[in-house]
């Protein structure tokens, strides 16, 4: 008997410090905006919005709070105390200060990878939060993005929650952003992708030359065996090299699935034999094919995909059955995504597609798929889910009054530097966690 089941998106709220601090290599926008003005109260509300629109359109939505920055006990560990430590540590070395007050969790794309209890052994959901390793402000996050993890997942009965990966480049691990998951339904069996940029210990594997490739496949195979997947219903499959090279870091930059569409550009992959494997896969599993959208170079440059970040829109399925897309407004000032989305997008195949400002997160690096880690929940794994921090009209409400309370209209990345901003961000997160009904989520010592 079919498990009835909803993929519901977890996004990240931004944080109160939220800046450009230009730390990610291979993120073009990240590296093109470091250090520019942003705005925490416009990202905020911008991400809200996104998240309340879902929510009326009748999907299941829900947020994962942000971590804690900065950590005392990281400038403690590099050498860094008493009053002047923020100002020594700016003096010294100003990216590390930035990274000791990165707001880049609100990308839950990389909080985890997440496997649903239908395609694991053991009939539980698995969690393996992402080492990333990769960069140093985002290895950070790992052990937080774990406890909150537990703290909304708790129930042993129905979730299990594995370590990261061991540290260091070799099992290099970024979570969900290079994770799809395709089938008919949700609670049936599905085929999970892997996408990888290199291979630790196969040097005989590709390796882009501009910039790094974050996910190794040695760490995506890790996952498939730590969440008792099927074998033969895991693709490990590479990225283009290329594509990296050109500024896709992660694959959902440059691909997104969801149930049985895969909509993606032309170089995803390095190679075209993958796509022909995800077809004869999918149809062995599920008995029906596998509908690709394929995006041609001539179509939408990959530079283009990139800029506007078309493929790193959310890719839904409504209540109604109906498919959406769920695009930054960006996609519609680029001339070729535009006239892309107008004119050749298979309307048959996905019905709506739906613009937001999300300039905040996208001038930092992420778009609409970056800020949602999707969870597969049957309606059993759905109570057990801490309550709190499901998206409703009475939550949306109280964290609009909260954001404007507590949050700047601007915020220069030195301003950190101010003591009362500090004090600002530890009031905020502590009633953050009084709203949320999270006592205790934060440590603030």
């Amino acid at each position: 008997m079919l498990n009835v089941a909803h993929e519901v998106n977890f996004d990240g709220l931004i944080a109160p410090f939220h800046n450009y601090g230009g730390l990610s290599s291979g993120n073009k926008a990240s590296l093109l905006n470091s250090h520019k003005k942003s705005s925490p109260k416009k990202a905020v509300l911008q991400g809200l919005e996104k998240m309340i629109f879902l929510s009326r359109k009748g999907m299941i939505q829900g947020l994962i709070p942000p971590v804690l920055r900065p950590i005392e006990k990281t400038l403690h560990s590099l050498g860094y105390k008493g009053k002047d430590k923020y100002l020594k540590v700016y003096r010294d070395s100003p990216s590390i200060f930035y990274s000791l007050f990165s707001a880049s969790s609100m990308w839950t794309a990389n909080a985890a990878t997440v496997s649903p209890s239908a395609d694991s052994a053991d009939g539980k959901i698995h969690f393996t939060p992402a080492n990333l390793s990769n960069k140093f402000h985002r290895h950070l996050e790992c052990l937080e993005t774990s406890k909150f993890l537990k703290r909304i997942f708790g129930d042993e009965r129905y979730f299990v929650h594995h370590d990261i990966l061991l540290n260091g480049e070799n099992f290099g691990d970024e979570g969900a952003a290079n994770h799809t998951r395709l089938c008919s339904q949700y609670g049936e069996k599905g085929l999970q992708l892997f996408s990888y940029g290199k291979s630790s210990f196969d040097h005989q594997v590709k390796k882009p030359q501009v910039f790094p490739a974050r996910q190794t496949l040695e760490a995506s195979k890790a996952i498939g065996r730590l969440h008792q997947l099927d074998s033969q219903m895991a693709i490990f499959a590479q990225t283009s090299t290329y594509a990296i090279d050109k500024g896709v870091f992660h694959n959902d930059v440059i691909s997104v699935g969801n149930k049985d569409i895969f909509f993606y550009h032309e170089k995803t992959f390095e190679n075209k034999l993958y796509i022909e494997k995800l077809k004869h896969k999918f149809l062995d599993l599920t008995g029906s094919p596998l509908k690709f959208i394929e995006v041609k170079e001539e179509q939408v440059p990959l530079d283009d995909a990139v800029k506007s970040y078309l493929f790193n829109s959310q890719l839904i399925s409504l209540p109604n059955g109906d498919n959406a897309l769920i695009l930054p407004s960006n996609c519609d000032e680029v001339p070729s995504v535009r006239e892309y989305l107008m004119s050749s997008l298979d309307k048959n195949l996905i019905q709506e597609s739906h613009f937001f400002d999300l300039r905040q997160s996208m001038e930092n690096g992420g778009g609409p798929a970056c800020l949602r880690l999707r969870v597969v929940l049957t309606e059993e794994e759905r109570k057990a889910t801490f309550p709190g921090v499901f998206m409703n009209e009475n939550l949306y409400e109280k964290l609009k009054t909260w954001a404007n309370k507590h949050y700047r209209d601007e915020l220069l990345p030195e301003e950190m530097l101010d003591p009362t901003f500090l004090t600002g961000i530890y009031e905020a997160l502590d009633e953050l966690s009084t709203l949320l009904d999270l006592p205790h989520l934060y440590d603030f010592q």
